[in-house]
């Protein structure tokens, strides 16, 4: 049933997931931008780390004003211009002088951080509400083949030439961009809605706003997993390598299996699949707290990704199928930046807790996860496609 399913969407949606997975492939200035900051353009750790916080900053501004402008000029165009002014952005990059890398940095976080609302829109309005769940799975199983090939690719790369690292990137956005102007039909641009703003919109339908903050918190804890985690792993002696093992695993299991179940549970009350992918991340958390070991974080990675894989596509179409007519892209947009902000809070937070509170760290974690959870089911409408036969 599952390929059944897969076959069954539009044509283009395929071909843009298929150039999803290489522009995936190819994300590689983001990852190397602080060592390439440092080895090749001579900045100490303190600059570097400043222009990484510079992009940060644009990929959060990026997120939040994406779908602005995708409502506003067509999902379609506002995805590939995002991805063209990146790839401009990536090959600049290594003849701009170091002066600038940090202003160039928050352009590339802008345009790079577009991109996301747009193409997540694209799918909610291509689809089906019955079948959002399932094509907004795929697409974020796409992008996660491919980041699984982009870090051994980038490393390979860094060592023979660091430009390559941002002529990869910027060739496989293009990429991207051309596939989405060749084969998405303009017809699925989105019309702006005239008669009321976002956040009018967004008063009316306060379990939005309510769910919105609950992704904040749990995404917070949720990135502990790469804040803390490796900390927590070295100080109980476990080489580097099983970090990078675990995470990797967790790539592979998302890959493998977000989509499928998206499909099993597509009519399954979204507000529910949404608190239980909740609580689960809350009680991964919680085997952190008492048993921070080895083994303990796999049986904590393997419990939070089962929550992960639930909340993060259900979430995101419940978002898309709460926005008003033409607003679809705004939705998407703040979703987009709510669901990346404990990019910013995970580390700074955590490394505060961990360093004065370590014992304290990883069940306030857990504890945030699972009242989120609660509020999720207590609050959200119940919001689920109408049956479909399979």
């Amino acid at each position: 049933m599952y390929w059944r399913r897969v076959a069954e969407l539009p044509g283009w949606l395929k071909a843009v997931m298929l150039g999803q997975l290489v522009s995936a492939a190819g994300s590689l200035a983001w990852i190397y931008l602080t060592l390439y900051l440092v080895e090749d353009r001579g900045m100490s750790p303190q600059e570097a780390g400043f222009a990484a916080a510079a992009y940060g900053v644009g990929l959060l501004l990026g997120n939040l004003s994406g779908g602005w402008f995708g409502d506003r000029f067509g999902l379609r165009r506002a995805a590939v211009a995002s991805q063209l002014t990146w790839a401009a952005a990536c090959l600049a990059m290594p003849a701009v002088p170091v002066a600038g890398l940090a202003v160039l940095a928050a352009v590339a976080g802008l345009c790079g951080g577009a991109t996301r609302p747009n193409l997540s829109a694209l799918v909610a309005t291509a689809l089906p509400a019955d079948r959002r769940r399932e094509g907004i799975a795929l697409s974020r199983s796409a992008s996660n083949a491919g980041f699984t090939i982009g870090p051994p690719l980038g490393g390979l790369l860094a060592a023979y030439n660091f430009s390559l690292v941002f002529i990869v990137d910027a060739v496989s956005s293009v990429v991207l961009a051309v596939v989405v102007w060749r084969w998405v039909p303009p017809a699925t641009r989105v019309v702006a809605a005239q008669a009321t703003g976002v956040w009018r919109a967004m008063r009316r339908d306060k379990s939005i706003l309510v769910l919105l903050l609950a992704i904040v918190v749990v995404d917070t804890v949720y990135r502990q997993l790469f804040a803390t985690l490796p900390l927590l792993l070295r100080d109980a002696g476990s080489p580097a390598v099983a970090y990078g093992l675990l995470i990797g695993a967790s790539s592979v299991v998302i890959v493998l299996l977000e989509a499928p179940l998206a499909i099993r549970l597509r009519n399954h009350l979204s507000s529910r699949v949404i608190a239980t992918g909740f609580a689960l991340v809350g009680i991964g958390l919680a085997v952190l707290g008492v048993w921070p070991a080895l083994a303990g974080a796999a049986v904590a990675v393997a419990v939070i990704t089962a929550g992960e894989m639930l909340y993060k596509p259900t979430a995101t179409a419940h978002v898309a199928d709460a926005a008003p007519e033409g607003m679809t892209g705004r939705f998407s947009s703040l979703y987009a930046a709510a669901s990346i902000s404990g990019m910013f809070l995970a580390p700074a937070l955590g490394g505060v807790t961990y360093q004065h509170h370590p014992n304290l760290l990883y069940p306030a974690a857990a504890a945030l996860a699972l009242t989120a959870a609660a509020v999720i089911y207590v609050t959200q409408p119940a919001r689920t496609a109408a049956p479909v036969g399979s």
